[in-house]
């Protein structure tokens, strides 16, 4: 059993989370911005929405009684709407008012002092589900065999987009605004190629954009987990007192 020395970042969320240690990923780049500072752990649950995700979750995370044997969660990412939104009959549907209770449980289950899992000293970004580029996505679908039908839609994603973003706000916990930073960037549907493999998960130049946009909420909202803030946790080499190494080899954690 590994000790639970680091500190570290989970990333929750469907196969848009999960695909975010591809090389370049999202999650991959951050791994290495917090390299000896914070372990960076892939709780992406491919497929997965708010109905499922919510008894996993609690598996994932150590109970208060538990705490003083598992690692510190000092940033949590929370990155669902995706499947939520497909649309019926798709087993994947979560009505958006059902979602919206997912997602504020799932919020509460850190931050309400009721909470078995309880964390203060953890901190929270909720992010948005990207755009859906409808034509991307139909291409897919269809090529496959046996063909499938399109299964989200553009107008119905931003409803669940919007749904996190008023979450964020009534729970007073950061926001990525993803959806938002995609359509800027783009300007169109079918622009959204650019951003998008396949309508639907981040293309590398998505994943860039997820990744600046979340170094950038962590600045702006908890700047004291931007990794430049965060010292290693063991000395880099040449800061070792090579002569009497012992004493200087001890953890510093925050």
């Amino acid at each position: 059993m590994a000790s639970p020395i680091h500190d570290v970042i989970m990333l929750f969320g469907d196969s848009i989370t999960q695909g975010g240690w591809q090389n370049g990923g999202f999650g991959h780049r951050l791994d290495d911005a917090y390299s000896r500072k914070f372990d960076v752990l892939n709780r992406g649950l491919a497929g997965y929405n708010t109905d499922w995700a919510l008894p996993v979750f609690r598996q994932y995370l150590a109970t208060v009684d538990e705490r003083k044997h598992a690692p510190r969660i000092r940033l949590l990412t929370i990155w669902f709407g995706a499947n939520d939104a497909c649309i019926k009959p798709s087993p994947q549907h979560v009505p958006l008012d059902k979602f919206t209770e997912n997602i504020r449980a799932i919020v509460q289950m850190i931050t309400s002092p009721s909470s078995g899992y309880y964390s203060p000293d953890t901190k929270i970004i909720l992010i948005t589900p990207p755009p859906v580029n409808t034509i991307q996505r139909s291409a897919d679908l269809s090529s496959r065999n046996p063909p499938l039908a399109l299964d989200r839609k553009f107008d119905v994603t931003k409803l669940y987009a919007d749904a996190v973003k008023s979450v964020a706000g009534e729970e007073k916990v950061a926001l990525l605004d993803v959806w938002t930073i995609f359509w800027e960037a783009a300007g169109s549907e079918a622009a959204l190629s650019k951003y998008l493999s396949d309508g639907l998960h981040p293309s590398a130049l998505g994943y860039d954009l997820v990744y600046d946009g979340l170094v950038s909420t962590i600045a702006r909202e908890y700047p004291e987990l931007h990794y430049e803030k965060i010292k290693p946790l063991f000395p880099l080499w040449a800061d070792i007192d090579w002569a009497n190494p012992g004493p200087g080899l001890v953890a510093s954690k925050i």
